[in-house]
């Protein structure tokens, strides 16, 4: 038995769970979610708590146990608490500011990038280099992060670029000298 996929989902107060066949509807403070899921697994509402079982102890259905258990659970905490991914930018000149609801970043390049959010997606800025992007898909907010850090990737002689909060960059040792003249 999948040890994540047996874990109980508890449903916070102010969340509604719709579930109809295969797709669970998830409503929140936050905003709503729905999903449709694989058919090798089964949700069911008892009281407070989701549960998610799998239909037989095929391959397919092990595989899909834990992982619908995961993006259930990922939904309801989204609706309910909401999402954020934090990033680093660093650099001589390189900068972020929101400009209505859009990001702009001066990454060195001869213009500015424009980054526009997608929907359910907010940025915000602190001290022109920290990046916050928030929401309440947790999918979305990863793919918008990691497009933001597409834009210029730390590079590994100096470390310049934008790079997830926390995110470790091995350094290379530069170019060395001429140890000797003829």
């Amino acid at each position: 038995m999948s040890r994540i996929g047996k874990r109980p989902i508890t449903i916070p107060a102010k969340v509604q769970v719709a579930i109809d066949g295969t797709k669970v509807v998830v409503k929140g403070p936050k905003g709503e979610l729905a999903r449709e899921l694989p058919t090798q697994v089964t949700v069911s509402q008892e009281g407070e708590t989701l549960l998610v079982n799998r239909r037989d102890d095929s391959r397919t259905s092990r595989q899909m146990h834990g992982l619908s258990r995961t993006l259930v659970a990922n939904m309801v905490e989204g609706v309910s608490q909401g999402f954020q991914r934090r990033l680093e930018i660093q650099g001589v000149g390189y900068r972020a500011q929101v400009q209505g609801r859009n990001l702009v970043l001066n990454m060195g390049y001869s213009h500015q990038v424009q980054i526009e959010p997608p929907d359910g997606i907010q940025f915000a800025v602190e001290n022109n280099t920290n990046v916050i992007v928030s929401g309440y898909d947790k999918e979305i907010v990863g793919n918008t992060a990691a497009k933001i850090r597409a834009v210029r990737k730390p590079e590994p002689y100096k470390g310049k670029g934008i790079r997830y909060a926390g995110e470790v960059v091995r350094r290379k040792a530069g170019k060395t000298g001429k140890s000797g003249k003829k």
